[in-house]
């Protein structure tokens, strides 16, 4: 059996692995034997992803740094027709020079995202293929050192500006003939840890929303599907930090010396913690749920994330907590 492939098409997917001669745009007759069962799988994918990509709008959310800003520009590369947004007007500027199209929004903000969905609608006219919800960030802290306030700024920009861009996307999302609706959630989504509550509670929030859309949704062309990294290279313990220091008072908590060694991480770019990945490894699985004729409703990112849901599962709940606790230091 042999592999016709254009080998110009599987350039412009980044086809990294050697496995076929560059010729141009030859077409060129491979044996299949030699691309190995992983090569094949990866040649696969790769072509899938250039079928009619430049009909197929998708709006990704926080694309300044990190996860959203690698996906937007990746995609854009292999021919999807991006909308990226980003909260200050210094990175919209700074994307566009990227050759993206992004709209300023503001997920805290009910005008910004009401006019951010107008200009949607006008750029797609009327069908949205994917809307990857990534803007987000993490407020850490123990719960009973967090005020209300802190707790509201946390569901709002996680939960609640999530639900409405949903809400107001849905009937784009609907006019398309094979949608996906994807959350970018965390392994936090699944598992508690202390000092991360309103993140941990936010994420759960989000895990139920996106399981109850997938039933609501069941009759529809939209299928839902949730992202759960765990730890990703990012500017997140930039925002992190910034959010502690808003709302933390810790010379005044029971959790001072702790909140310094948490600081100390938060400080550190953690390019060298042992299970930290970088955006690809998202990108990744987001293709997949692109690409796949039946995406899975979950997607787990990074070792901790695909071995504390199952502990959870396998553990008695008291064993889980010592485990998550010494994790935790």
């Amino acid at each position: 059996m042999h592999i016709k492939c254009h080998v110009q098409i599987l350039i412009n997917c980044r086809c990294v692995t050697g496995c076929l001669p560059r010729y141009g745009s030859t077409i060129v007759d491979y044996p299949e034997s030699h691309l190995g069962h992983s090569g094949h799988q990866l040649v696969e994918r790769r072509l899938r992803l250039t079928v009619d990509n430049t009909q197929k709008w998708i709006l990704i959310t926080g694309c300044s740094t990190g996860i959203g800003r690698h996906c937007a520009l990746a995609l854009h590369q292999q021919g999807y027709s991006i909308i990226a947004s980003c909260r200050r007007q210094e990175d919209v500027e700074r994307l566009q020079k990227e050759g993206l199209t992004v709209l300023p929004l503001d997920l805290r903000d009910g005008r910004s995202l009401n006019e951010a969905v107008e200009q949607i609608h006008a750029l797609t006219g009327g069908k949205l293929y994917a809307l990857f919800h990534n803007g987000a960030y993490g407020q850490p802290g123990a719960l009973e050192d967090l005020p209300v306030a802190a707790l509201r700024e946390q569901f709002e920009t996680n939960v609640f500006s999530w639900h409405e861009l949903t809400r107001q996307l849905l009937p784009l999302l609907k006019a398309s003939s094979d949608a996906r609706l994807i959350y970018n959630s965390s392994v936090l989504g699944e598992v508690a840890m202390p000092l991360r509550g309103a993140y941990v509670a936010s994420k759960f929030a989000i895990e139920g929303m996106a399981d109850t859309l997938r039933l609501e949704l069941a009759d529809t062309s939209v299928k839902v599907v949730l992202i759960e990294p765990g730890p990703i290279q990012s500017q997140f313990r930039d925002n992190a930090y910034q959010a502690f220091m808003r709302h933390i008072d810790k010379n005044n908590s029971r959790f001072s010396a702790t909140y310094d060694n948490m600081i100390a991480r938060l400080q550190r770019d953690g390019l060298n913690d042992k299970f930290t990945l970088g955006p690809e490894a998202v990108l990744e699985v987001l293709e997949s749920a692109l690409t796949a004729t039946n995406p899975r409703p979950r997607y787990r990112v990074t070792r901790p994330a695909r071995v504390l849901p199952w502990l959870k599962r396998l553990l008695p709940t008291r064993m889980l907590d010592k485990l998550l606790l010494k994790a935790a230091d």
